[in-house]
């Protein structure tokens, strides 16, 4: 997996990603401790309202950040989104009412809104050979598990020296480190070849995104991801400490196990994916998660939840990290910003609607019903997945032009038949191919 570091772009790019995803750990402890600070006893709800505006922020901003992606370099515009959030950063240790912690919550998570999918929608290009492209994601999806447990860990070392205030500092140095490895490299910019209004630019990724059939089917299948998920993170620390009557090393130890079964997973996807097709693996990943949640209905100490959770953070990762190969097939590399910033906002979308589900009906129902609640929609979601996306998905579909003219470009190697052009090729949306073909 690791060879594909020896592409000195990517390696930049990936320890760029892996600096930033510290900083980023860093500032969620410190904001932690920040909001207990300024509420106290109201910490929580002051956190949970700062959590629905970041996934606001990524819902709303993240198509929007993709039209202006489209036509700006794309190593200028990761690197000043890193200094945005670096000079965001900087400024939350000073902040002395909840109202600024929102505010800059808001504009932080916004930059990264336009950051994260751009910077995803980069890989593809500069890694254009999908065998080396898969061992990226699954590198990319370590780095994300090791940062959730690094980053608590280095936190509580750095506290045992520092007040909590000096975290924010870590989170700047590393978006300043991000964008320092970022502008050390060249990175392609592919452009759209047609001139595009603002409207265009901004709802194209959702538009491909929609009218692809495999799409449609990750979208269900990120609904199942977030209803599985959802439930790990929200109700962890419910069940081990309020039910099993543990402490909060416990609840850590549980999240670890969790965050260890992705790993697993993102090790194994690479040679998985050399042999078995997508659709195959990311829906077997989805069966392991509505198994994992039916299960979790008599899970009854702690000793049984860490092997269920170990088996859903497999479940977790299987249906998640190959989402990026989807997202390449399906669209041109100067559609891949607006489409990736699509599945973002697509996929954070499904988390702003289980995350509070989670939470409220474990609050009111209480954790058994909870868990047969998102397996519910999590069974709901892969059964939706598995009629969206056809077993049979070829590249290369034959289709027919019959509103082209007929002596354009496109047309140049097509049979004329009826009123109509037809031939065969690589098939994504764009310009000339707005729908789906009708017997797909």
């Amino acid at each position: 997996m690791l060879q594909v570091l020896a592409n000195r772009t990517y390696r930049h790019l990936f320890l760029a990603q892996v600096i930033a995803l510290i900083g980023t750990g860093l500032a969620t402890v410190a904001l932690g401790l920040l909001a207990y600070d300024l509420a106290g006893s109201n910490a929580g709800a002051v956190l949970g309202t700062a959590l629905a505006i970041k996934m606001i922020a990524y819902v709303g901003v993240a198509p929007i950040a993709a039209a202006f992606a489209e036509q700006l370099p794309r190593r200028a515009m990761l690197v000043c989104l890193d200094l945005v959030r670096a000079a965001v950063a900087l400024f939350l240790p000073f902040v002395t009412d909840i109202w600024q912690v929102y505010l800059l919550i808001f504009l932080l998570q916004s930059a990264s809104a336009a950051f994260t999918p751009t910077f995803q929608a980069t890989i593809p290009d500069v890694l254009p050979d999908e065998k080396e492209y898969t061992r990226a994601l699954s590198l990319s999806r370590l780095a994300y598990d090791l940062e959730s447990v690094a980053s608590p860990m280095l936190a509580a070392a750095l506290l045992t020296v520092v007040s909590f205030h000096s975290l924010f500092a870590g989170t700047v140095i590393g978006f300043l480190g991000s964008a320092a490895l970022v502008v050390s490299v060249v990175v392609p910019s592919p452009k759209a070849a047609e001139r595009r209004g603002i409207y265009d630019r901004t709802t194209r990724g959702l538009r491909i995104y929609l009218a692809t059939p495999r799409l449609r089917g990750l979208l269900a299948l990120n609904l199942a991801v977030a209803a599985a998920g959802s439930m790990v993170i929200v109700n962890t620390v419910v069940l081990v400490q309020a039910q099993f009557g543990l402490n909060q090393r416990d609840t850590a130890l549980a999240l670890a196990a969790f965050g260890g079964g992705s790993m697993i997973a993102a090790l194994l996807l690479p040679r998985l994916l050399d042999k078995t097709p997508d659709r195959t693996a990311m829906l077997a990943g989805a069966a392991v998660l509505v198994a994992g949640l039916l299960v979790g209905v008599f899970v009854s100490s702690f000793a049984l939840l860490l092997p269920l959770w170990l088996a859903i953070g497999l479940g977790y990762s299987l249906t998640q990290t190959p989402s990026g190969r989807l997202l390449r097939r399906s669209s041109h590399p100067a559609d891949r910003p607006a489409l990736f910033a699509a599945q973002f906002a697509l996929s954070h979308a499904c988390w702003l609607i289980t995350y509070p589900l989670a939470g409220w009906l474990g609050a009111t129902v209480g954790l058994p019903a909870t868990f047969v609640s998102l397996c519910v929609i999590a069974a709901a979601a892969m059964s939706t997945a598995t009629w969206l996306w056809p077993a049979h998905d070829p590249d290369e579909i034959e289709h027919v032009h019959d509103d082209l003219d007929e002596d354009h470009p496109h047309l140049a190697d097509a049979q004329r038949v009826g009123d109509g052009h037809r031939h065969i090729h690589v098939f994504v949306i764009d310009s000339h191919h707005p729908d789906w073909p009708a017997d797909r």
